[in-house]
């Protein structure tokens, strides 16, 4: 299989996070950051079906878009999937969450103060707003995290790994400030110290 990733994003290290968790190295990483030759051959080849990473190319030929997706197909059979169907649907419930609500924030932020070409978008307005809602996620999770020590169950899961993506960088690359957050910084320490972890 082949991963076509993006070193710099949260997104692409999701999958990154939970192969070197799994201990897998069959897999092989293409390297496509903004900008570079390998993103444009990637989208000349039509190796990105919806224009952006990560991309999963199976074996077979399939391609696989969107980090979620990816990491359900990846952990299936994994500890990192309950088996109870209602803890699995409240680890599915954190990752759609994850995606319509924390990423579009989080990351947007990330990415303003981080990438030169979204630097125009960067006014003090936006940062601002993005700055107060974005607080308000990171307290929804500190919330969950202050008497537990995983989103869903009583073991790290899929959930765990699709949001630590993005917040564990959320003061240094966005911003934010994690210090009122208790529950939320011991969380991020759990996840940095499951075996296999590999750093963004």
């Amino acid at each position: 299989m082949k991963l076509y990733s993006m070193p710099s994003s949260g997104n692409s290290y999701k999958v990154r996070l939970l192969l070197g968790l799994l201990g897998r190295e069959d897999v092989e990483r293409i390297d496509v950051e903004y900008g570079s030759a390998t993103l444009e051959r990637a989208h000349a080849d039509g190796r990105l079906p919806f224009g952006k990473t990560p991309v999963l190319e199976l074996d077979d030929g399939i391609l696989l878009p969107e980090s979620n997706a990816i990491l359900s197909y990846l952990g299936q059979g994994s500890p990192f999937v309950p088996t109870d169907p209602v803890v699995h649907a409240q680890m599915l419930s954190w990752m759609f969450w994850e995606q319509n609500q924390h990423e579009g924030v989080i990351a947007v932020r990330a990415a303003l103060l981080n990438y030169p070409h979204r630097k125009a978008q960067a006014t003090p307005e936006r940062l601002a707003e993005l700055l107060v809602s974005g607080t308000g996620l990171l307290q929804i999770m500190d919330d969950h995290l202050s008497a537990r020590d995983w989103l869903v169950g009583n073991a790290p899961s899929l959930a765990d790994l699709c949001l630590y993506a993005y917040t564990h960088t959320a003061e240094s690359r966005g911003g934010f400030d994690l210090t009122p957050f208790a529950g939320l910084r011991g969380w991020i320490a759990r996840v940095a110290a499951l075996p296999g972890y590999v750093g963004l």
